[in-house]
């Protein structure tokens, strides 16, 4: 067996070769799996955002009210 045959099983002369267009279609057949899991991770990521963004607002108003009554003066007005 020549080194030629070795690295595709056919020899050199035999071998196709890799054209501008090849490498373009295998590309983007790879970027296209990642841009779906891409597109699928941001609107998790976008509802798990939306979700983390009203509790912590709940929290703030919560806690803003809990400190409110604690430090809210109670003043009794009585006329005699």
């Amino acid at each position: 067996m020549s080194p030629a045959e070795a690295q595709g099983g056919r020899p050199v002369a035999e071998q196709d070769k890799i054209t501008k267009a090849d490498i373009e279609a295998k590309f983007r057949e790879l970027t296209g799996d990642v841009d779906d899991r891409a597109e699928a991770a941001k609107s998790t990521a976008v509802t798990v955002g939306a979700v983390v963004a009203v509790a912590v607002v709940l929290g703030v108003f919560l806690f803003g009210r809990s400190r409110g009554q604690k430090k809210t003066t109670l003043i009794e007005v009585r006329r005699f």
